[in-house]
């Protein structure tokens, strides 16, 4: 049910809590922390990883022609390399071809690594910036009505020893 918060159980962002603002087709949640709350961006969530919690957040105010945009297939799918690294980059000389590596630390955000071996991190769009804060602007209006609701979200859930997630209350 859109506005209810859950906790994400897995991925970059395990523990964190956020709101839920659409259901989309085949089990895919999609959710924002909001982002200035604790870091989140609109994201989309498999159904599976998360637990609906009790506490819900109104989501009146929240532009539902930008959540519909946003919960587009298209809109997350990856922007496409307009210049691969193919055979004739292989064979210029004097020129390095454009390697993509994956870094094993967690938590880490990926890189691209140029012909002058400097790390560069992978830049936002200026237009999907604008959509979560546009989605965030109304959302945390709401939040702050409430009182402790921004400091539950900003909190990661985690368990202790000893801890029985069966006798919880969510």
């Amino acid at each position: 049910m859109p506005g209810t918060i859950l906790i994400l159980l897995a991925g970059r962002f395990r523990g964190k809590r956020v709101v839920l603002l659409k259901t989309l087709d085949q089990g895919v949640l999609l959710v924002t922390g909001p982002f200035k709350v604790n870091g989140v961006p609109l994201r989309r969530v498999n159904a599976r990883y998360v637990i609906a919690t009790s506490q819900k957040v109104d989501l009146a105010g929240v532009d539902q022609k930008k959540v519909e945009e946003v919960a587009q297939p298209k809109y997350f799918t990856a922007e496409k390399a307009k210049e691969k690294a193919g055979e004739e980059a292989f064979f210029k000389q004097g020129e390095k071809a454009q390697v993509r590596f994956r870094p094993t630390m967690r938590n880490v955000e990926r890189f691209t690594r140029d012909a002058d071996t400097k790390l560069q991190k992978k830049e936002v769009s200026s237009s999907r910036a604008a959509d979560q804060k546009a989605i965030d602007k109304a959302l945390l209006a709401n939040i702050k009505k409430v009182d402790m609701l921004a400091s539950y979200l900003a909190s990661s859930f985690s368990l202790r020893k000893g801890d029985k997630p069966h006798e919880m209350k969510w």
